[in-house]
């Protein structure tokens, strides 16, 4: 072999080599490509369960904190059976459970946007009054202007969380 053929087969040789190292340049290019795609889809995976675990936590603290305030505020917004709930338990205390969703009693007072009734044993209430609350009195719907203090009323609503009971009706006694 002569010296021009070692050296046309050393550069075919250097030239296959280079070849052969750029395959593997390109074939290790996916592999990191891939490793860096599981991270990033594992990172996006751990924010979205992260962020799902925090609503959760919002939700259940919203709960718990309406609960919590409906609940300080109950007895003293509905009264409640003399001497607790099982304090007259030799006789059935029927009329002494607590009103949750209604109220009955005489308007001591009258706010914008809400008004206060004295109920039995002289629990005073305070009720919300909305555009949606229908007053009547008798069969006729009436404004809440018509309302005056010292009528007679029964109210039907939902409790909010202060207690405080959110008319839907109010039905006024008297003619």
């Amino acid at each position: 072999m002569s010296l021009e053929e070692k050296t046309k087969a050393e550069v075919g040789f250097e030239e296959e080599k280079s070849k052969n190292e750029e395959k593997s340049i390109k074939e290790e290019k996916p592999q990191s490509t891939d490793h860096l795609k599981w991270v990033i889809l594992a990172l996006c995976g751990l924010i979205i369960i992260l962020f799902i675990f925090g609503l959760g936590i919002f939700i259940g603290a919203t709960k718990a904190r309406f609960s919590y305030r409906w609940a300080e505020n109950y007895h003293k917004n509905f009264g409640g059976p003399r001497g607790g709930f099982m304090g007259g338990f030799p006789r059935f205390p029927d009329r002494d459970f607590i009103e949750g969703h209604g109220a009955f009693g005489e308007i001591i007072k009258i706010n914008d946007s809400d008004l206060v009734i004295k109920g039995k044993d002289d629990v005073e209430k305070i009720i919300l009054i909305t555009k949606d609350t229908v007053i009547k009195k008798g069969k006729k719907t009436i404004k809440k202007e018509n309302l005056k203090v010292g009528n007679a009323i029964t109210v039907i609503g939902n409790p909010d969380n202060q207690g405080r009971i959110e008319a839907e009706l109010i039905r006024v006694f008297g003619f």
